[in-house]
């Protein structure tokens, strides 16, 4: 098959299938974990029951009728496109977003591709002398995803394909409450969908980042931390009382002046975070906590939430 036929039979954009055949060119593969294996490392990636179960069903075996030859070629080249950028730290887009409702090889194709590179990113860690610990607490982000995608009724995967990227590249790590990014001069911080955000917890995880990159990344420099965030919008302040965690984590940064973010709507994002849904009526969406009453109020009265980016030295 060409590329054109290739996007043709998967229902996708001529341009998304050459852009992977492009940066994937010739670099190689690699290997799913044996079948028998994946039940307990899907295990340890904290994927839930029925999520597994969907992935085992859809497993590519060689001559599973599920597996098309075009999907055999995304699949392989879309491993081959990720493992190329080894230790790369910035937005990646591993492939085209695909129908997903055509049966759990299309559902999980970038989610077979993640556990391909289980073991080359884990490599990457030991490489760099990175505990287990934090190697496997930072790759069962991938479980945590999938649940979040679940409740958003399968709205939430297009991000998180790319976003999982991070992940296997060796870009992102998860360190007690927050996950860092590496960056240029600046750590980039990411807030998981995991207990409060508490002033106690925020500050051991900074304090953790501030020992981990110069131990395991001496060649790297950094001068602060950063973060892009509808979180830092001011606005909140005008819902949200001093006191609550989101405001305290709002104190730390300094932040850069507004600008629109493109490819990116803020009222999208806060209603993915808060909400987990992004097509739920605003008069249908839930009110039981002050930010989620803070996200509907704003937006009934027709205003705009903002996406803000911020600093502070290390």
């Amino acid at each position: 098959m060409d590329l054109s036929d290739i996007a043709a039979r998967l229902g996708v954009h001529v341009e998304d299938v050459e852009r992977v055949d492009r940066l994937a060119a010739d670099r190689p593969s690699a290997p799913l974990p044996a079948k028998d294996d994946a039940p307990a490392i899907l295990e340890r990636l904290a994927v839930r029951p029925d999520d597994a179960a969907e992935i085992m069903e859809g497993w590519p075996d060689p001559g599973s009728p599920l597996w098309t030859p075009e999907l055999r070629w995304l699949l392989d080249r879309t491993i081959a496109l990720v493992r190329a950028d080894l230790g790369g730290y910035t937005w990646l887009v591993p492939g085209p977003e695909l129908p997903r409702d055509r049966g759990p090889a299309w559902r999980h194709l970038y989610v077979y591709a993640y556990l391909a590179l289980v073991d080359v990113v884990t490599a990457y860690h030991r490489d760099h002398g990175i505990d287990p610990a934090v190697t496997w607490a930072t790759l069962a982000d991938l479980g945590r995803n999938l649940a979040v995608d679940r409740r958003m009724q399968r709205e939430g995967w297009p991000v998180m394909q790319s976003w999982l990227t991070l992940h296997v590249r060796g870009g992102l790590y998860h360190l007690g409450r927050l996950q860092h990014q590496r960056g240029d001069t600046a750590i980039d911080l990411h807030i998981p969908e995991e207990g409060p955000l508490s002033p106690a917890a925020v500050t051991a995880s900074l304090d953790e980042a501030r020992a981990f990159f110069p131990r395991h990344f001496p060649d790297e420099h950094y001068t602060a931390f950063a973060c892009g965030s509808w979180l830092l919008d001011p606005q909140l302040l005008e819902y949200l009382p001093e006191d609550s965690n989101i405001v305290r984590f709002q104190r730390r940064f300094e932040l850069d002046p507004y600008e629109e973010p493109e490819g990116l709507d803020a009222d999208v994002e806060v209603l993915r975070f808060a909400f987990r849904s992004l097509t739920t009526p605003l008069d249908r969406l839930p009110r039981g906590t002050g930010l989620q009453r803070a996200v509907i109020d704003h937006l009934q009265a027709g205003r705009h939430w903002q996406w803000r980016r911020g600093r502070f030295p290390l």
